[in-house]
């Protein structure tokens, strides 16, 4: 039985750390929030405010979630989905585990660089308009291990962050909360950029 030495290549593991640290390098500033992602196309169609109601009111209340939920923090935002919290009274019922579907993306626990990566990618991946809550001191700031080397200081240097939840871990109430004000924010956008 042979065993492929592309597993134990040591240019893989010299390509996978130039990756990280050209993403470490361009991630040293925060990301400002994203509120305009409309082609230039639509500023010259004629839109009425009801059109803007009845947009915002669908997106606030079917908010599809998609997750990176590394550590600990996971486990409060399961209580909030269980019975006692039931997330589904604010249309957050349907989970998802592919980025292309999903709106919203929940971030919480500690992110190292060599996962920021795959953070990115799903992030990408996620279709216009989406919007991102940070759930936790370790995704607003890096947490207790903020001054480790491996350690991102916030998921907002890679990627914008909507609504900050702070906690560690933030209770089920703090996040309920959150997604109130994301649901708030998301109430006030218009589809016209400028507006």
């Amino acid at each position: 039985m042979e065993v492929d030495e592309v597993y134990f290549s040591s240019e893989l593991d010299e390509a996978e750390g130039e990756q990280i640290e050209a993403l470490k390098a361009a991630s040293q500033e925060s990301i400002p929030d994203p509120d305009k992602w409309l082609d230039e196309e639509l500023k010259r169609n004629i839109l009425l405010t009801s059109v803007d109601a009845v947009l915002d009111w669908a997106r606030r209340s079917s908010l599809w979630t998609a997750f990176c939920l590394p550590a600990c923090c996971a486990f409060e935002f399961l209580a909030t989905e269980a019975s006692r919290f039931d997330l589904s009274r604010f249309g957050m019922e349907i989970i998802r585990a592919s980025p292309r579907q999903a709106d919203l993306m929940l971030t919480a626990g500690t992110l190292t660089w060599k996962m920021a990566p795959q953070v990115k990618r799903i992030y990408d991946q996620m279709a216009e308009p989406k919007w991102v809550i940070a759930m936790g001191a370790c995704a607003i700031s890096g947490g207790i291990f903020r001054s480790s080397y491996s350690v991102v200081p916030g998921y907002n240097r890679l990627i914008p962050v909507d609504v900050y939840v702070p906690g560690c871990p933030p209770r089920p109430e703090a996040l309920i909360y959150g997604i109130r004000m994301l649901q708030q924010k998301i109430a006030r956008e218009s589809i016209v950029e400028g507006k």
